[in-house]
């Protein structure tokens, strides 16, 4: 019968469906990929290659094996999401520049603070470290759940019983979806302060935590500069911190000072060598006039990273200037974010040390019971020898007596002496009245002869002496908070003192202060070619630059590095463009067009000069429509990028400008030369010419015919003999000097 295809198609609303599985791939991600669990600290694949090494006998005590064992065991057995990622892991772990606590002893190649990536893991070797069997310590006797694997052949942890605030310790960072974690970490002995002082005092405010653990202790040492918010990111379990390189001034060589880098923030652990290259680029760029120069000279010893600073500059200044350019001061984003009852929760610092407590109360519990577990059928078997002792003799006729082990074994625990062959009536009653327990019968049945040396015998009632104090002892911790407090304290401390350190990271309140940009005030040549590019080189470049070669440019400005370099147009504009701006370049560079640098767009530039100068001179206007007029450089004082030179009519431009020195002017000799479309050329005395503000339009310098205007007009000295316009020459020695407004004379260019 045909099957109706109906039948198989199976309905979905579309938008659920995608709702459903995004749901379900970012808890995925949450719970079993990027966020660690609040009670051992670790991500799932932590968890995982730590189990798959004890697994493999690697603690501290035997020798390393290769990475590429441990990630394939790991990867087969437990963590099918690719060997890359569980090697990484696995990296990451062995690293102590990145975590307080290692929990991986790695040899080989693993990478640097400097960024070097790992070799590949056939080539490196590991095993476990001290501070990974203080989280993996006990798990033998029961302590944790395990839970199946992924395919339901192994059984693996749901949590390691750690011994140790390991989350708080060695910190962690992971990305889920829609969520971050970012604990930092602090030093043992603080962490194991502040837990012991919440379990004497579990009202415990987060300011009296901090007297135990005032902030995170990196790793790489540096320091904390806002520990004022501390108390804030604490309680809230969010915050910034703000992280500064540690820094030392030290006298270099040629009177230089140094400033040397000890220790460089968390944040950049791990990329120390861009770190280097970027306060060398600062000296590429620019950035910082004061750098000479900067060393990396970092060794096993430590980080030592030297930047030379020029002579005579204030290296506080300088100081302040990189902290805020480069990542010798960085931030550090605090989320508290973990793992709790399979959702992730943000904690605060007190939170995070409920929660480990509230674990180290249960797996203490658990393993107390099981030494107490341990210790009472142990108690049984010793009572059953020691009994079994008293009567050996009534034993050995039972043993003798027996056709099986089976019958004996009845005749101990149960009196049943049927079938067993004893010397005398009185001692088949006595057997009757045995009742040993099943373990004590087995005990007895397999009880050596040597057991019956008087010396073994007395062992035997010590030992049982032993068993009832630790059982005492251990319905004593299990009965009492206090009393089980007393041992996970005694067990805290001595982890202290197994993994003791010094603070490292220093902790200061400062305000970061702005850079104050200093300048070194000196001589600059800008040279600018045919074709608007522009350039600046200092004095020693310039003075090494053939004569030949500077033919090449047409204007060649001689000015300080503070200066403005100022653009007059045929528009009536004057453009500005701060030194510091235009490109200091090698002779061989091409520089930077002048209309990138300032807003020229198609303006024709007819003078190009320094400010300085400018303001030390007057300027002489020539205009196309024949006006002129002489204005103090003084005027042109403004910050503005943009003003304008001169007042224009509708259809007139600029025909010429020059700049005239106060001694050019006082020595009443200089004449003024314009020239005409038409070839009419007028001279006339330069004090015939007003000075007049450059709002103002000027007065007539020549009379033009309907259609012609003035091309050139400048200013120029009495044994002036020809002058040059659009690559012409033209004689101006016979022409005589008239007065300001008449005709122009006909003149015929050389």
């Amino acid at each position: 019968m045909k099957q109706n295809l109906s039948d198989q198609i199976i309905q979905l609303d579309y938008s659920e469906e995608m709702r459903t599985s995004f749901r379900d791939y970012a808890m995925s991600v949450i719970v079993s990929r990027a966020i660690p669990d609040v009670r051992d600290g670790l991500k799932p694949v932590q968890r995982r290659i730590l189990y798959s090494m004890t697994e493999l006998g690697l603690d501290p005590t035997k020798p390393h094996r290769k990475s590429a064992r441990i990630v394939g065991d790991t990867m087969g057995k437990y963590h099918p999401h690719g060997d890359s990622s569980i090697y990484d892991a696995l990296v990451h772990m062995s690293k102590d520049y990145a975590l307080m606590i290692p929990l991986v002893d790695g040899h080989g190649n693993f990478g640097s603070i400097d960024g070097d990536g790992a070799a590949a893991m056939r080539y490196t070797e590991a095993r476990l470290s001290p501070g990974a069997m203080a989280l993996l310590e006990h798990l033998e006797k029961g302590l944790i759940d395990f839970m199946p694997n992924f395919d339901g052949t192994e059984k693996e942890p749901v949590v390691l019983p750690a011994m140790i605030p390991n989350l708080l310790i060695n910190g962690t960072t992971g990305i889920a979806v829609g969520m971050a974690t970012n604990i930092p970490p602090h030093n043992p002995d603080e962490v194991i302060d502040g837990v012991i002082a919440y379990m004497d005092n579990p009202e415990i405010s987060t300011r009296e935590l901090m007297n135990y653990i005032p902030a995170p202790d990196f790793p790489t040492g540096g320091t904390i500069i806002n520990v004022d918010e501390m108390e804030q990111i604490y309680e809230t379990g969010e915050g910034k911190i703000r992280i500064r390189a540690k820094t030392e001034i030290e006298n270099g060589d040629n009177g230089r000072k140094n400033i040397v880098i000890t220790e460089i923030p968390y944040t950049v652990a791990g990329n120390k060598s861009k770190l280097v290259e970027s306060l060398s680029g600062l000296i590429r760029e620019k950035v910082f006039d004061e750098i000479h120069d900067v060393r990396d000279e970092s060794s096993k010893e430590g980080i030592r990273i030297v930047i030379e600073v020029k002579r005579d500059r204030d290296i506080e200044n300088l100081l302040n200037g990189l902290y805020k350019k480069t990542l010798l001061e960085d931030t550090y984003t605090v989320n508290l974010l973990a793992i709790k009852d399979q959702q992730p929760v943000i904690f605060n610092l007190k939170g995070l040390i409920r929660e480990f407590v509230d674990f180290q109360v249960e797996i203490y519990t658990k393993e107390y019971n099981f030494l107490l577990d341990k210790a009472q059928k142990r108690l049984e078997v010793v009572d059953g020898l020691i009994k079994a002792t008293d009567v050996i003799d009534l034993i050995i006729e039972i043993l003798r007596g027996s056709s099986s082990v089976k019958q004996a074994k009845s005749c101990l625990m149960d009196g049943d002496t049927t079938d067993i062959k004893f010397k005398s009536e009185a001692s088949r009653k006595e057997a009757a009245s045995l009742r040993f327990t099943e373990k004590q019968a087995d005990a007895i049945l397999s009880m050596q002869l040597s057991k019956l040396i008087g010396l073994e015998i007395l062992k035997l009632h010590e030992e049982k002496e032993s068993l009832l104090n630790s059982i005492q002892e251990y319905e004593k911790v299990l009965g009492s908070t206090k009393e089980l407090y007393k041992v996970i304290k005694k067990r805290l401390l001595e982890y202290k003192k197994l993994f003791h350190s010094h603070r490292r990271t220093m902790l200061i309140n400062a305000q970061s202060k702005d850079y104050v940009e200093e300048f070194k005030v000196e001589d600059i040549y800008v040279l600018i070619d045919r074709f608007g590019y522009v350039k600046s080189l200092d004095s020693t470049s310039y003075s090494r630059v053939l004569d030949e070669t500077l033919k090449e440019y047409n204007y060649i400005i001689q000015m300080k590095n503070t200066d403005r370099l100022c653009c007059f147009t045929a528009e009536g504009n004057m453009f500005q463009v701060k030194a510091e701006s235009i490109p200091r370049c090698k002779m061989k560079d091409r520089g930077a067009l002048i209309h990138t640098l300032c807003k020229l767009d198609k303006e024709d530039v007819i003078l190009y000069t320094s400010f300085e100068q400018l303001f030390e001179s007057q300027l002489l206007f020539v205009t196309r429509n024949g006006y002129i007029k002489q204005v103090s450089g003084a005027e042109f004082e403004t910050n503005r990028s943009q003003v304008n030179a001169t007042k224009l009519e509708e259809d007139d431009k600029v025909a010429g400008i020059t700049l005239l020195s106060a001694g050019d002017i006082l020595s009443g000799n200089m004449k003024v030369v314009i020239l005409t479309d038409n070839n009419l050329m007028l001279a006339f005395p330069l004090s015939e010419v007003p000075e007049l503000k450059k709002a103002s339009r000027g007065v007539k310098a020549i009379k033009l015919d309907k259609n012609d205007k003035v091309c050139h007009g400048t200013a120029v000295g009495p044994d002036t003999e020809s002058i040059t316009y659009n690559n012409k020459e033209y004689n101006i020695k016979k022409i005589r000097l008239r007065k300001r407004a008449d005709k122009g004379q006909k003149i015929k260019q050389q």
